[in-house]
């Protein structure tokens, strides 16, 4: 079957197989910030924005992308860069496997709610799977970044 779809702002038109999921199709195309984890929807490291909308991409048919709009880490460098820094200076990417899955959320709770609660970001961030720092450094983090920004409004 034909799709169509625009991925980090780049219109394109492919052939899959109709069982193809998201995620093999943005990695087939270059997008490797999406990782294959538990493969049962529990970890958040396959999470792509969908229209706008985190969406994990193991468990979403490529297919339902056609006509939308897919972005990925690859497609949100320049908005990414001014937050994960935050993240890092609190030791929460110890190993950095489950990064991009926080960082594609952080983007779409952030946009959606630009001065969330602690308790706000951790449940927006609670389908992220991380072993190794226990994500009180990703919610240090974001916080200073959030602080730093308030800071930089005055």
């Amino acid at each position: 079957m034909q799709i169509q779809m625009t991925l980090n702002q780049k219109k394109i038109t492919a052939e899959i197989e109709a069982d193809t999921l998201l995620l093999d199709f943005v990695r087939d195309h270059g997008c490797l910030s999406v990782k294959r984890g538990c493969e049962t929807a529990n970890c958040g490291l396959c999470t792509v924005l969908l229209d706008g909308v985190p969406v994990l991409s193991c468990s979403t048919l490529a297919a339902r992308a056609t006509g939308h709009h897919v972005q990925t880490l690859e497609g949100l460098q320049a908005e990414a860069e001014e937050f994960v820094g935050f993240i890092a200076d609190q030791g929460a990417e110890q190993c950095g496997f489950c990064n991009p899955g926080f960082v594609m959320n952080t983007i779409a709770l952030l946009r959606e709610n630009p001065t969330p609660t602690d308790d706000e970001i951790r449940a927006y961030l609670a389908g992220n799977l991380c072993r190794c720092s226990g994500y009180d450094g990703q919610l240090r983090g974001i916080r200073a970044y959030l602080d730093w920004k308030e800071a930089q409004a005055k």
